[in-house]
């Protein structure tokens, strides 16, 4: 059999990491344009620009708002004619989709700078592309992850704490499924098995937000760096990334894609979603009621869904939540990594399960 990891190739992280740019930019070339997302550019871009052209020389381009087709061939007409050696992403997570697509096109290394901690894409060889009016077209499966991947971990301790948490939603799920695929030996998104070091990793993150997730969270509401909030910071990115990538994904990211077909959710965050589908998972998969509990008080110390209200549902019927549990097991859906036979049916009485139990936790506070 077998297994395949995958790793960006470099990652730095720490506090005033962004110091590094020149040095760390110029192992890519010379010249690069770097595709900073609106509001970076807007209210950010003199925390980065100084350390950016420290050594090397770029050209900052503000990004047009969806990775789209239109935008990726926009951005690659302007490297060809000035003919960079890197691309950079600042800012969020469609410019660093972007700058990840621009790159592959252009056969170029690329370097992923976020400003949030709130998933796991930075390092993912991935992107999702969009139409330029923002609707799902289709995802671009790349043939590595990000040559560097850099987090200032006080640039991100200055944003609001909502999107560190929900990080930590999405990375709740890395373990669980992680898990999942194990047992089933089922495939990462290489298409080969884990390797143990990736089933670790995803171990590893998970026991991380355990014990760091909650002061971490007062880390960032305080606006300060420390080592709990460090430590978050890599669960959220390097830890869950290569555990979902090179671990697999499995049931929470397969109900999180079932929510989306309602609207009512559509303001919540990913990895809000996420861990709803990861507290869901927990009943279709029997977890011992130990697990259970311990990921509920997790969820509640932190301040994540635990139940279908927290991420708009709150008058949700049947129908539509069937509607839910048919999207979470079409053909394709990670959910059928999962080492048990998964069904609509098992799934509905899961969500409602997951929501009678959150019910049940906040009504006897």
């Amino acid at each position: 059999m077998l297994s395949t990891t995958i790793f960006p190739g470099r990652y730095v992280q720490g506090r005033d990491a962004r110091k590094r740019l020149g040095e760390e930019l110029s192992r890519y070339g010379e010249k690069g344009i770097v595709i900073c997302d609106s509001f970076v550019y807007e209210k950010l871009l003199s925390d980065f620009e100084p350390y950016m052209k420290d050594g090397v020389d770029v050209f900052i381009e503000k990004f047009g708002g969806e990775c789209s087709d239109e935008e990726i061939n926009r951005l690659l007409n302007i490297i060809h004619e000035a003919k960079f050696h890197f691309v950079v992403g600042l800012g969020g997570g469609k410019t660093m989709d972007t700058a990840k697509a621009v790159a592959y096109e252009a056969k170029l290394p690329v370097v992923i700078i976020p400003t949030l901690a709130a998933s796991d894409a930075p390092c993912s060889a991935v992107s999702v592309i969009y139409t330029s009016e923002g609707e799902f077209k289709r995802y671009l499966f790349l043939p590595h992850s990000p040559n560097l991947v850099l987090m200032d971990t006080q640039i991100i301790t200055n944003a609001p704490v909502r999107f560190l948490i929900a990080g930590m939603g999405d990375a709740l799920a890395t373990w669980f499924e992680a898990e999942s695929c194990m047992k089933k030996y089922a495939p990462n998104m290489t298409g080969d098995l884990g390797s143990r070091t990736a089933y670790s990793l995803a171990k590893l993150c998970y026991e991380t937000l355990l014990e760091y997730g909650l002061t971490a969270k007062t880390a960032c509401e305080t606006h300060i760096v420390t080592p709990a909030l460090d430590h978050i910071v890599e669960a959220n990115t390097l830890l869950s990334g290569l555990g979902f990538e090179s671990a697999g994904l499995a049931a929470a990211h397969a109900i999180h894609n079932g929510l989306t077909v309602l609207e009512q959710t559509h303001h919540y965050y990913h990895g809000e979603k996420v861990a709803f589908g990861t507290l869901t998972s927990l009943f279709l998969t029997d977890k011992p009621i130990k697990t259970i509990d311990e990921v509920y008080s997790f969820c509640e110390s932190i301040g994540l869904p635990t139940t279908l209200a927290d991420i708009g549902l709150s008058e949700i019927s049947d129908e539509k939540l069937m509607k839910v549990a048919q999207a979470s097991c079409l053909e394709g859906e990670t959910i059928h990594n999962e080492p048990i036979p998964v069904t609509p049916d098992l799934v509905f009485s899961s969500l409602k399960a997951a929501d009678a139990e959150g019910k049940r936790r906040k009504s006897s506070i």
